[in-house]
């Protein structure tokens, strides 16, 4: 059976271990349509991945079921004209998280019926999860066989589902198993540094793994866990970002070595790294790294730029209020940003819209949103002052002015997030 089954063998890490492989989490469709135009003019494969948080049987907060998400990725590629062979769609995070509050069985019946859904539309690359407690957990950590127990539970409901979809082998999904998964969207408190991988820990746990699946009867699945999620210090908070340093990864790097063949390191939580500091991960064996926030934070700071212009033009008979909108979202509906931000009100103010955890991300779809931001471009798909270019927005000012960028304001959108991408194309070129 193929390691690395149809679209996946990119993923493949014996053509030049030195290179990284990037996958992004998003939903958000200017992050998505900017990546992919430029997959398709690198003629790049194109690794999309969501979180359980985001898409999941009930709707996520995406409003979207695995096999809604796919089409709505689909259509994206098409009008980006990226072909469909170049698009491989993943699960991110798919465990019983996001129903952690209910009983374990509970839980985990939503979560296996979620791998079913997802293997069923087609998702390609499974990150199992499981490495959560749920309402009727024992208290603390759990254990890495209960863990393990779980993540065979919900790899045998994506292969049994791809068994009666009568999948070819080029077709079946790739695993990512794990027990070190920092939370998603980025977990740094105020001590500024990230824990790192233990690797007999690591290695034990693989061993762990691969005795489970057997026992499960998923040897074939095992053959192809094309990844582990370790942790090699990398992280950011609302303030702060933990950069990656070699040296405290060395141990973990070395032990690259004693990986299952084929298998490679994922690593979460790479958003706001220093473009040297992804080249070193990459070199050091860190090579699958996945990025989210970052580009969604990119599309924030261009969207408030513009609006700052907007609000300044005189003659704008109806404004978006995009801020005022987008203020009001947050404090009508609090449970996406109530758990990460704390403070005085003027600081919960500052973190809406500043934080590198970018909650504000979970709002852009809102409907008010969407007409907001709809009202926003419209007002501005004109000549812009140069003044206000250079006031709002100096760090494209001279491509506008040269004419590299458009002054339309989708095109300035499209520029943000093109360099919030650009070190990550670097790493993985």
């Amino acid at each position: 059976m193929q390691k690395f089954p149809g679209a996946l063998k990119f993923l493949d890490i014996s053509a030049d271990k030195s290179l990284g492989t990037l996958s992004i989490c998003s939903s958000h469709p200017a992050v998505l349509q900017t990546a992919m135009e430029l997959a398709s003019q690198e003629n790049r494969p194109f690794l999309v991945e969501t979180t359980a948080s985001q898409v999941n049987q009930f709707g996520g907060y995406s409003g979207m079921t695995p096999a809604a998400f796919a089409a709505y990725v689909r259509q994206l590629a098409k009008a980006a004209k990226l072909p469909a062979d170049h698009i491989i769609i993943g699960a991110d995070h798919l465990g019983p998280h996001v129903w952690k509050h209910k009983p374990a069985v509970v839980a985990m019946a939503n979560a296996a019926e979620l791998a079913r859904q997802c293997t069923a539309a087609g998702f390609k690359k499974i990150h199992l999860d499981t490495d959560i407690t749920c309402a009727d957990d024992p208290p603390g950590k759990l254990t890495p066989e209960t863990a393990a127990q779980r993540a065979a539970i919900l790899c045998l409901a994506a292969e049994t589902t791809a068994a009666e979809n009568a999948f070819p082998d080029d077709a079946l999904p790739a695993y990512v198993i794990g027990n070190e998964v920092p939370p998603p969207g980025g977990s740094l408190e105020d001590t500024h540094q990230a824990s790192i991988t233990d690797p007999d820990a690591l290695l034990s746990s693989l061993r762990l793994f691969e005795r489970i699946f057997a026992e499960t009867g998923l040897q074939d699945a095992w053959q192809r866990v094309i990844a582990v999620v370790v942790q090699p210090g990398v992280d950011f908070g609302n303030q702060h970002i933990a950069p990656y340093q070699r040296k405290r990864a060395a141990a973990l790097s070395n032990a690259f070595r004693h990986l299952p063949e084929g298998m490679r390191y994922e690593i979460h939580s790479t958003d706001f790294q220093p473009p040297e500091a992804l080249m070193q991960m990459a070199e050091d064996h860190f090579s699958l790294l996945k990025t989210g926030p970052c580009l969604t934070f990119a599309f924030r700071k261009a969207t408030l730029a513009l609006e700052h212009i907007e609000t300044e033009i005189p003659d704008i008979q109806h404004r978006s209020h995009l801020r005022q909108v987008m203020t009001a979202l947050m404090n009508q509906e609090t449970r996406h940003w109530q758990s990460h931000y704390q403070g005085s009100p003027e600081t919960i103010r500052f973190l809406q819209y500043f934080s590198y955890k970018d909650r504000i991300r979970y709002y852009w779809n809102r409907p008010e949103a969407t007409d907001a931001a709809k009202r926003l471009y419209h007002n501005l798909h004109r000549p812009l002052p140069d003044a206000l270019i250079q006031q709002y927005l100096p760090d494209v000012y001279p491509e506008i002015k040269s004419g590299v960028v458009s002054s339309d304001p989708l095109s300035i959108i499209r520029h943000y997030i093109q360099n919030a991408l650009k070190p990550y194309r670097d790493t993985c070129m």
